[in-house]
């Protein structure tokens, strides 16, 4: 096994990740089973929603618990665009996006100053007042309890994307745009001011650093990402309802990126593949297991905050700072 990993850790990452992409692309062709492509059209789009929280609680160390209100505003943006004025699904997109990212300002800019727990719980009860509104639908536009259904799928000159080999393509598409994404951020001069702000509020701003516009660029850009995914969620089910953005799925969200490591991106795909692939793999081996799986997820969350607090893959800066390691000269 050591033998393999070390194969591996040698190999250039140019051929590992060249063969990594093959194998991604080269899935639905080969495998050709439309319930297993769904799963990972369903993981691909938990993998954005991960990022996305990443973005606030990875990068800028910020405690969101309320997350799947930004998901949600953009599923419900898209859906009541396109069923009551019949907007194209991509044109939906940006408008979703920037939707979300608007609430998530007008949001978040009045608790900013708060931190830890009280951010925490003040994000949990901003969640619960998105999914209420949705559910009592006081504007008659949400469609209440059973949500709204008959949402248009997305086209692309001309060609709609229908089947799950297409949408499957479709969510790769925006998942390898996300990773770009993150990766410009992780190392832009934003970054680096979410970086100080997270590791030093005080001396962030001793440093002449905007604390205030930096963590609401940090719920902007997160939120405007989860709204993305939203109107992904929102064409491919073609039907949404208050239910699916609830608090449990900001739980699911938030330990995808603990579980994983936080900031670390390959670290959100090792979370999502725990926190959503591996349910559906055990729901057919071992179905029993399906009702503990709250259980079972708590459990797993305490194992790993005592033996592995840095997460499954963590960013190496942070596997240095939890575990006081020296830096190397490799």
């Amino acid at each position: 096994m050591k033998a393999l990993f070390t194969y591996f850790k040698n190999l250039d990452r140019r051929v590992l990740y060249g063969a990594l992409l093959a194998i991604v692309l080269l899935f639905p062709l080969v495998v050709r089973n439309d319930y297993w492509i769904s799963t990972w059209v369903l993981f691909g789009i938990w993998v954005i929603l991960g990022l996305s929280l990443n973005i606030i609680v990875g990068y800028a160390g910020l405690f969101q618990l309320g997350h799947a209100a930004f998901w949600a505003v953009g599923a419900y943006t898209t859906a009541i665009l396109n069923i009551y004025l019949k907007v194209p699904i991509l044109v939906c997109l940006p408008i979703s996006a920037l939707v979300a990212a608007f609430f998530a300002i007008i949001i978040s800019k009045p608790i900013l100053h708060l931190r830890g727990d009280y951010l925490c719980i003040v994000t949990i009860g901003f969640g619960e007042i998105v999914r209420l509104f949705l559910y009592n639908d006081p504007f008659k536009i949400t469609g209440g309890v059973n949500g709204l259904r008959g949402i248009a799928r997305p086209s692309i000159l001309g060609l709609e994307i229908n089947t799950p080999t297409d949408y499957y393509y479709y969510v790769l598409f925006f998942v390898l745009i996300t990773i770009l994404a993150m990766q410009r951020l992780e190392n832009s001069r934003l970054g680096r001011a979410w970086n100080y702000v997270r590791e030093d509020e005080m001396a962030a701003e001793a440093m002449g650093i905007d604390t205030v516009k930096v963590k609401l660029l940090a719920f902007a850009i997160g939120a405007a990402w989860a709204g993305v995914a939203g109107n992904i969620y929102a064409s491919r089910y073609t039907v949404i309802a208050p239910e699916t953005f609830s608090f449990w799925n900001s739980v699911v969200m938030f330990c995808i990126v603990v579980l994983g490591g936080t900031g670390s991106i390959p670290g959100v795909f090792v979370g999502t593949l725990g926190m959503i692939v591996l349910p559906e793999i055990l729901r057919h081996v071992l179905s029993a297991i399906l009702e503990w799986r709250l259980l079972v997820f708590g459990i797993a969350m305490v194992i790993m905050m005592i033996f592995r607090p840095e997460g499954l893959w963590p960013h190496r800066r942070y596997r240095l700072e939890l575990r006081r390691e020296e830096p190397t000269s490799s």
